[in-house]
């Protein structure tokens, strides 16, 4: 019984994988920030960057639109783990504290509640030493993907 249970376990995260994969592969604002894959499961990811010089505001501390896309990119990859396509509904974001350039930071994405129609995830935003910078709730829905016409049913 064991057995079946961790096979299917490593199937569920072996799939979890390759679509937060597929989705990065074409995030190039991800890909831009430096935004790294560093664990994923399904309905669960955790991503990491550093924040660079040009991430700062004029307070010198990062700026909160950066965070604010960090969580949300730890957000769409949690919510697409199953190979479901799924967009942000809705988000929010509470800032706890500030980080500075050059900071090692984490978003940990944990999924709360998820339907065939949308869910909600909750992602916290911390430092290296886990102290919480950030707290952030996202909600999904399907992405509805326009029909494609049948090759008998394109016009000539």
């Amino acid at each position: 019984m064991d057995t079946v249970a961790n096979d299917a376990t490593s199937v569920a995260r072996r799939r979890a994988r390759a679509s937060a994969d597929a989705l990065y592969a074409g995030d190039k604002a991800s890909q831009g920030l430096g935004i790294e894959l560093l664990d994923v499961a399904p309905g669960s990811v955790r991503v990491g960057m550093t924040v660079r010089a040009d991430m700062v505001n004029g307070h010198g501390i990062c700026h909160g639109g950066i965070l604010f896309m960090l969580a949300d990119s730890a957000f769409a990859f949690a919510c697409n783990s199953y190979g479901e396509p799924m967009v942000a509904a809705g988000a929010s974001i509470e800032f706890l504290a500030s980080v500075n350039k050059g900071a090692r930071i984490t978003a940990t994405a944990t999924e709360t509640s998820r339907s065939a129609r949308g869910g909600i995830y909750d992602v916290v935003v911390a430092r290296e030493s886990g102290e919480p910078l950030a707290h952030f709730r996202g909600r999904c829905a399907r992405l509805r993907l326009p029909l494609q016409p049948s090759p008998q049913e394109e016009p000539k």
